[in-house]
């Protein structure tokens, strides 16, 4: 009797401490809510594949850096690398990566003859590699531009995407930066109109918080505009030209901004740069419809 009244007595302890363990893991925030400056991985993503009219397909891929600031530099080769059904391949993919999740950031076209071969992006990033598998999942299809399948209205279904062509040096210096001038044509559609502010459009929020709850965890201060690695610039309504470092050793500083506004056909900044190497810079015009790129070799001594 007395030996059963100890097991109980134990697991009835047992139980207790299970207990206060689970209800201090409950108070306590997850560690999935933390956002870190630095130190984490990229994880590259297949997004899906469309259908081209000559019968090949279009592998279509992005990346999430887990990072809020840093910007991870991943040199082709080793740690940044596709592998296909001819080994070893450079597909232009970007070697550097800006904060958090970009959708779509570049395609890959392969034959018709495809069929249920892969094409897998590999990338290390502080010596963990992950990896982006893509192949011709019937599920996946998706459609070429992005645009899926909604309906457009007279003036966008008018518009033509923007041309672009910009005039860059081939060479610079850590010194002198670099000018880059972005010459662009458009057909003025979509007409950008004055936004109207309406009461209530920006009331915050009302929700409270319930009374005792644990702050949750917060260790980025002054998160700049992690879509072009700072700068600001998304602001910018209409027509307009915004600036990324598509490969290259280290990020750039992109003046007056990384996007700017076309005038006169044309939108300038300059470039300057921390790190000398080659670098590949990417233009994109955007009527806030539709868009176009152009890419500038700069090599920096």
């Amino acid at each position: 009797m007395r030996m059963r009244i100890r097991w109980f007595v134990g697991v009835a302890l047992l139980a207790l401490i299970a207990g206060m363990a689970s209800a201090v893991r409950a108070q306590a925030p997850e560690p999935y809510g933390m956002k870190f400056r630095s130190g984490q991985n990229v994880q590259p993503v297949y997004e899906g594949w469309s259908r081209n009219d000559d019968g090949s397909f279009t592998l279509h891929f992005g990346y999430f850096n887990r990072n809020w600031v840093e910007q991870v530099h991943a040199p082709i080769g080793a740690d940044n690398r596709f592998s296909g059904g001819s080994g070893e391949i450079d597909v232009n993919q970007p070697t550097l990566f800006y904060p958090r999740a970009h959708r779509r950031v570049f395609s890959v076209r392969v034959p018709s003859t495809f069929g249920d071969q892969r094409l897998e992006w590999l990338l290390t990033v502080r010596g963990e590699t992950l990896k982006a598998s893509g192949w011709l999942q019937a599920e996946w299809e998706t459609a070429a531009d992005n645009q899926g399948v909604r309906q457009l209205g007279e003036e966008a279904t008018a518009n033509v995407a923007p041309t672009i062509a910009v005039d860059a040096p081939t060479g610079a210096t850590l010194s002198g930066g670099a000018t880059l001038t972005a010459r662009v044509a458009d057909d003025g559609l979509p007409v950008v109109r004055e936004r109207v502010e309406r009461p209530g459009n920006n009331d915050p929020p009302t929700l409270v918080k319930p009374e005792g709850e644990p702050e949750s965890p917060h260790n980025v201060i002054d998160v700049p505009d992690r879509r072009r690695g700072g700068g600001g610039g998304d602001g910018v309504r209409g027509l307009r030209v915004s600036w990324i470092v598509w490969r290259g050793p280290a990020a750039v500083s992109f003046e007056p901004s990384s996007t700017v506004k076309v005038e006169e056909g044309q939108a300038v900044v300059t470039a300057t740069f921390t790190t000398p190497g080659e670098y590949v810079l990417r233009a994109e015009v955007n009527d806030n419809l539709l868009s176009a790129q152009q890419d500038v070799t700069v090599t920096v001594r």
